[in-house]
């Protein structure tokens, strides 16, 4: 059985990209792929000029610590971390010192309107605030692309929107390319760019935004 079959995708630089798609469509295996996480049997997957098939697992985490922020539909929290510590730990394995970690990661989560929160545990946050949090350290190292693999997944539908909102508002500022994967097509409304995955195989681009074929490629 063949996960994705054919399939051939531009995402450009700066691009809002929502992929969409039921359970088991092949939407997650493919951003898996995208973030190095899984390996494609053929073809090729070129992210910022890279092939990233071609690189080894000491390659492709120090790609993703450069390139990629991820944002999870379980929130992926440490639970014994602050908020604070949890956004800031990235930038450990970027080799960056404490106060310069600390200071980025207090930026980010008063742009994400947890100023109140920075010592607050997952366990003490609602579900909306610790996907703030997720967003946030994503975000904190001002990385090139966001994926972001069912963000509100878990969410109610209020919280949702204002995840989404959050997430374009803050890729926007920074020309961030962010890479949605979800199952609701109300999340595709904000998208530049619509993939719809069916089968493991592209059933339909949608492109929502004429100005994103000014951009140069980035995947």
């Amino acid at each position: 059985m063949v996960a994705l079959d054919d399939l051939s995708l531009d995402i450009l630089s700066g691009e809002i990209c929502c992929i969409l798609g039921t359970s088991g469509s092949g939407k997650s295996t493919l951003l898996n792929l995208l973030a190095g996480l899984e390996k494609a049997s053929r073809g090729s997957i070129l992210i910022r000029g890279k092939n990233i098939g071609k690189m080894n697992e000491r390659q492709l985490a120090l790609f993703r610590q450069k390139n990629i922020g991820f944002v999870f539909q379980s929130y992926n929290l440490l639970p014994s971390l602050s908020a604070l510590e949890n956004v800031s730990l990235p930038l450990v394995f970027r080799g960056i010192k404490k106060e310069k970690r600390e200071q980025l990661a207090r930026a980010l989560l008063q742009d994400v309107g947890l100023k109140t929160h920075l010592k607050h545990k997952p366990a003490e946050m609602s579900g909306g605030q610790q996907q703030r949090v997720g967003i946030a350290r994503a975000f904190v190292g001002s990385p090139p692309i966001i994926l972001a693999d069912e963000p509100t997944g878990n969410l109610d539908s209020k919280t949702s929107l204002e995840v989404i909102q959050l997430m374009l508002k803050l890729a926007r500022e920074k020309q961030q390319t962010l890479v949605i994967v979800t199952h609701d097509s109300e999340v595709a409304g904000f998208a530049d760019k619509t993939v719809f995955i069916r089968d493991g195989k592209i059933a339909e681009v949608i492109i929502n935004n004429t100005n994103v074929g000014e951009r140069r490629d980035e995947t």
